[in-house]
């Protein structure tokens, strides 16, 4: 059976951030560890920009969006006793940000909360839950809510 570490192990968590209940929850379930562990926890918000505008395009309402989700995510960090970092990036590629900024900060956990969702009948987990579960060297941690979450 292989080895593995314990949350103690675990120094840096990117915890990935939009307005949703299951992103602030995840982000929760991540400060309540990191706050245990005196780890380092940094949220993300990521706007992905279409291909055809430039990637430093100016989109204003979605960087509005990116700012208040910090402004909240530091009000949970702050419930929680511990210090957060917000970034907001833009990119092409929302699964592809996410993994330079671990591998930038050295991430040892990513962690991503899902709603539930049905579409066509069947649970999805999403495009950018696949992507890390399929990309990602660092941890991923999927934390999904029942289905009666208000995010059905």
């Amino acid at each position: 059976m292989p080895h593995r570490a314990p949350l103690t192990a675990i120094r840096t968590y990117l915890v990935v951030c939009d307005d949703s209940e299951p992103s602030a929850n995840a982000l929760a379930v991540a400060c309540d560890l990191a706050r245990r562990t005196h780890a380092r926890i940094t949220g993300l918000f990521v706007i992905e920009v279409p291909r055809t505008l430039p990637l430093d395009a100016d989109l204003h309402e979605q960087l509005q969006r990116g700012e208040a989700v910090l402004a909240s995510i530091e009000q949970i960090a702050t419930d929680h006793d511990v210090r957060i970092e917000g970034r907001i990036l833009q990119a092409r590629h929302a699964g592809e940000a996410v993994l330079e900024e671990a591998s930038v900060l050295g991430a040892d956990a990513i962690v991503v909360g899902l709603g539930y969702h049905r579409p066509y009948g069947r649970f999805e987990i999403g495009e950018l839950a696949q992507h890390l579960l399929e990309h990602a060297s660092e941890q991923v941690w999927l934390i999904r809510y029942p289905v009666d979450s208000p995010e059905t």
